[in-house]
């Protein structure tokens, strides 16, 4: 957990989601909204775990397939697949989620930081692990879901594929 969100609350609000079954959570201040499923328009050279790029209201928006990225096994979207717009880094980045589910407020005396686990669940992709009753709420880091050079090639080649030849 951040010392931002230690000092100016004692909760973390957390957009709950689902993959494959699994329940996952990202920090809602870099949640920047939450889409319905819409087409996504493949590019060339992105990376395998990126689906393409939406347009939202003008802006160029990549979007990747959470569950290649976290190593899950693909599924065609169902009715409840949405893209989940977080910020990582300087960008705004869509993860395909199969449901968001819900707004959790978590004490912060019940998140413990993966790097106080055991060696197991120590990752840099979560910035979390929310103690809940009966059940364990990772929460991903989306600052540190992408490389610097995932991140700088995702907005490159969409950029770049845009452009006239």
């Amino acid at each position: 957990m951040t010392e931002a969100h230690e000092s100016t609350s004692e909760q973390l609000q957390v957009v709950v989601f689902t993959i494959e079954g699994k329940t996952l959570g990202v920090d809602i201040l870099k949640v920047q909204e939450i889409l319905r499923m819409v087409e996504v328009t493949p590019f060339p050279r992105m990376p395998d775990f990126a689906l393409g790029a939406i347009n939202l209201r003008g802006r160029i928006v990549p979007v990747i397939n959470l569950r290649r990225k976290l190593g899950l096994p693909d599924r065609p979207p169902g009715p409840k697949t949405c893209n989940l717009l977080v910020r990582s880094g300087e960008q705004v980045i869509g993860f395909l989620v199969d449901e968001v589910s819900e707004v959790l407020d978590i004490p912060a005396a019940f998140i413990e930081s993966p790097d106080q686990g055991p060696a197991w669940m120590r990752s840099s992709l979560f910035s979390g692990l929310g103690k809940l009753p009966g059940r364990l709420l990772v929460i991903i880091n989306p600052d540190r879901l992408l490389s610097p050079q995932e991140e700088s090639l995702l907005t490159r080649d969409v950029a770049a594929s845009l452009l006239p030849e």
